[in-house]
């Protein structure tokens, strides 16, 4: 099966991870098999708007919108891993593209081609779906993939620190990112506890919702 469900396609700023603010293409694809409280493509969550496309179309539309830089994301990639993989080999092939691919952490990544940047989303309890995850994929990190808590209160925090210690996070890769949940938290407050415990983790601000707003699609 070489098509892929696609929910939408557009050059943007990277509003988040340790790629934000550099150029990229992104990659929208439909059907989420979670449903966190928090989320905020929730027109990505089913197929219901989604439009099929080829592999070979969708290299077509990354190759004219030209950023080097593009990211894969959802709804989850990983419900259509078969398609999403050969879409990530042609691209790779190319040799002109740093993929990323944003998952939920709810699949096995490991098949996943090995040049791929993962940047895996741990959920904690705010989202109702943290008891979800396929914990394989936070004990084989390599150095340049990425771990994203969001984080919506204290409880969050705190969770988020106990997998930091539990998985030995730190010691994988130097890519772990508190992102507070548009909205819902005090960004200084969170600040303050990351500095008095040291946390060894980058504050990843959603940096599109600041500059046009939460709402804004596209972008």
């Amino acid at each position: 099966m070489n098509k892929l469900k696609i929910q939408e396609l557009f050059t943007s700023i990277q509003g988040e991870s340790t790629w934000a603010g550099l150029p990229c293409f992104f990659i929208r694809l439909a059907g989420c098999n979670l449903r966190c409280s928090y989320c905020d493509t929730r027109k990505a969550q089913t197929c219901e708007t989604a439009v099929e496309m080829t592999v070979d179309e969708v290299v077509g539309e990354a190759m004219r919108a030209a950023p080097p830089l593009i990211e894969i994301t959802g709804g989850e990639p990983m419900m259509q891993a078969d398609a999403l993989c050969m879409l990530v080999e042609r691209l790779l092939s190319l040799k002109r593209h740093r993929i990323l691919i944003e998952t939920n952490g709810s699949f096995d990544l490991s098949y996943l081609p090995g040049e791929v940047i993962r940047i895996v989303d741990c959920k904690t309890p705010s989202s109702g779906e943290s008891e979800k995850m396929f914990t394989e994929n936070f004990r084989n990190l390599r150095s340049f993939d990425e771990v994203k808590f969001v984080l919506s209160d204290r409880a969050d925090y705190l969770f988020a620190l106990e997998k930091i210690r539990e998985f030995d996070l730190a010691r994988q890769t130097p890519n772990i990112l508190f992102s507070p949940a548009f909205g819902t938290i005090e960004i200084p407050r969170l600040v303050s506890w990351m500095l008095e415990d040291r946390v060894p983790a980058r504050l990843n601000l959603q940096l599109h919702k600041y500059i046009w707003g939460p709402d804004r699609e596209g972008v």
